[in-house]
């Protein structure tokens, strides 16, 4: 038997991602007005932020550090984490917004040398998600409503985690996808600043390419096939296709609602995207991510099942129940089940790594992210 492995230092950087996510969940549940542990309205101001930039961001940029393996490549999680933490302090909000900028900005640094390495179509393509990310960051500082900024840090989530699916499934892909895909990114990248523009028309037109991009993910890649295995296959080729369908729904409301700035369309939109897409897709990835970016493993349990399950019930409460159909009480309840979903994945994770893996442990041998490890 091995001994467990220490994780890597660079494991630090994932702590203010963790801290803005919990943050997060709780300023969320400020603003639906239920169950907040730390009720506080200047917290729930900075919730969107917290959970995109801070949280997904910080995780992001720290995989594509690793992937690139230079040690200037980690001040773009650091900015991003530092930022996140900032925003958390009363009176520096702006420095907490000049510090996402120049994380965004480092994180679009990170792809030009990773571009140079590869000439990779998923490269390319989340390369675009991060100047989406910049453009949303440059907007908030701006003093920009967080509803404006919205179709940009969408796109951001949107095209990163579609070239990691390109990356991770290209093998049993058809030899076009890439270059469909790259050209889905680019009109994701140009409807993004439409759709602040000109509301209605432009995010119709971004609601048509993000339906497309969710149709191209659910036409090449393998989950169709892999839900059909058992153990860890089965259970991410679940998450991606509740992704997928969850990606639909916001571009469906893009498409007929156009451009919402508040009210029962825009709560649909944000979560569609943001838990139902993004989060799914990170409980998907996060056992074969994790370990990578940490050396430490994340063995696949039954247990994950549950926050998957919790998350998709109560995002179907929340959306169907509350925002379609007006019922405040399903609202509330879907968004408690919702903070509920999140926080108990990452709690499994947790414990299923101080357990270790079921059998023999054995070393995390991966020192960079699956895209790049070739």
């Amino acid at each position: 038997m091995i001994g467990r492995r220490a994780p890597a230092p660079r494991a630090l950087l994932a702590v203010p991602a963790a801290v803005a996510m919990v943050v997060g969940v709780d300023a969320g549940l400020t603003l639906l007005g239920v169950w907040a542990p730390v009720p506080s309205g200047r917290l729930g101001e900075a919730h969107g932020l917290l959970m995109v930039l801070g949280f997904v961001g910080t995780l992001v940029a720290l995989e594509r550090a690793v992937a690139l393996g230079a040690s200037w490549g980690y001040a773009a999680p650091a900015l991003l984490g530092t930022g996140a933490l900032a925003l958390l302090v009363p009176g520096v909000g702006r420095l907490g917004h000049l510090l996402l900028v120049a994380g965004t900005a480092g994180l679009c640094a990170l792809y030009v040398p990773l571009w140079r390495r590869q000439r990779d179509d998923a490269v390319l393509v989340s390369a675009l998600g991060a100047v989406l990310a910049l453009g949303g960051a440059v907007l908030v500082l701006g003093g920009a409503d967080l509803a404006l900024a919205l179709p940009w840090l969408a796109g951001f989530v949107v095209l990163t985690i579609a070239g990691e699916r390109l990356e991770l499934a290209r093998l049993a892909m058809p030899a076009g996808a890439g270059t469909s895909l790259v050209l889905l990114g680019l009109a994701v990248t140009v409807s993004v600043p439409a759709a602040t523009m000109w509301p209605r028309v432009g995010a119709g037109v971004l609601g048509l390419v993000v339906l497309l991009l969710a149709a191209w993910l659910a036409a090449y890649d393998v989950a169709r096939r892999t839900v059909r295995s058992t153990g860890l296959p089965r259970f991410a080729a679940a998450c991606m296709l509740a992704g997928q369908g969850w990606l639909a729904v916001a571009g469906g409301i893009w498409l007929v609602a156009g451009q919402p700035a508040d009210g029962a369309a825009y709560d649909a939109l944000v979560h569609a995207v943001f838990l139902g897409f993004t989060i799914s897709m990170i409980m998907a990835h996060a056992p074969s991510i994790l370990p990578a970016v940490t050396r430490v493993p994340l063995p696949y349990r039954p247990a994950l099942w549950a926050p998957w399950l919790l998350l998709q019930v109560s995002l179907v409460l929340r959306l169907w129940g509350g925002d379609a159909l007006g019922s405040d009480l399903a609202r509330e309840v879907g968004g408690a089940g919702n903070a509920v979903a999140l926080l108990l994945f990452f709690g499994v994770a947790a414990a299923s790594t101080v357990i270790g893996p079921p059998g023999p442990r054995v070393e995390v041998s991966t020192e960079r992210p699956p895209e790049v490890a070739r």
